[in-house]
């Protein structure tokens, strides 16, 4: 027999309080759940929904839900990072990565025309830009997300690649050393390398707080239609 809306609204309940918070990886959970209880029922009809809940919630062991949503959040990560890894791709690709080249010439002979007193700054000033722009979009996906009511694990991991502001930082500090970046920029394959790399950094940052959250909204909402009302 089927279970009821009522009863799948139940299913979610139990799932929150046994510590499953996102719902991507719920609705994984109850799914498996409904099936187990469905096979329960069918095969011993005087059972009560409550009782085979509570037959299949053993079959979990001690630790509960514990290993399965490991399981779960590993199997789903692994998909997520397949999609991130798809838009990355996007921007290494014909035509849009000639974008990264057209950029890096451009910056290349801005550098050339400069003094390198002028020019060794503004490598660090780019990143810092970056950092700035980082930081700005971390504080506006924090207050976007504090107001859904439903936390999903895509978003959250989105939000994880904050991590990588530590990596931004880690290149401004080498970029705004004048001595340190100066003698790569007294030869013009040094002054590419440079201009390459800071704007390979800009187009990864675009990806990551433009394209990728915007992409995600869509496939959340193509893929749940409950991402709607979260």
């Amino acid at each position: 027999m089927k279970l009821t809306s009522d009863q799948i609204q139940e299913l979610f309940q139990f799932t929150r309080k046994h510590f499953v918070e996102h719902y991507d990886v719920q609705l994984e959970l109850v799914d498996h759940l409904a099936n187990g209880i469905e096979e329960q029922m069918a095969a011993q009809p005087k059972l009560s929904f409550k009782e085979a809940l509570d037959l299949e919630f053993k079959k979990f062991g001690v630790f509960g839900f514990h290993d399965i949503i490991k399981e779960k959040t590993k199997t789903m990560e692994k998909r997520y990072w397949k999609i991130f890894f798809r838009f990355y791709r996007e921007y290494f690709k014909p035509p849009k990565v000639l974008i990264l080249f057209a950029t890096s010439t451009l910056l290349f002979l801005l550098l050339k025309a400069l003094p390198v007193e002028t020019s060794k700054y503004i490598p660090g000033l780019a990143i810092m830009l970056v950092l700035v722009l980082f930081l700005m979009n971390i504080f506006r996906n924090k207050r976007r997300q504090s107001s859904k009511t439903r936390k999903w694990l895509l978003e959250d991991m989105i939000a994880a690649n904050g991590n990588i502001f530590m990596y931004l930082n880690f290149v401004l500090q080498i970029l705004l050393f004048p001595n340190l970046i100066k003698w790569p920029l007294a030869s013009s394959l040094g002054m590419f390398i440079i201009s390459f790399v800071v704007v390979l950094i800009g187009i990864l940052f675009h990806v990551m707080v433009n394209v990728i959250p915007q992409k995600a909204e869509e496939l959340l909402a193509k893929t749940y239609p409950e991402y709607k009302m979260s």
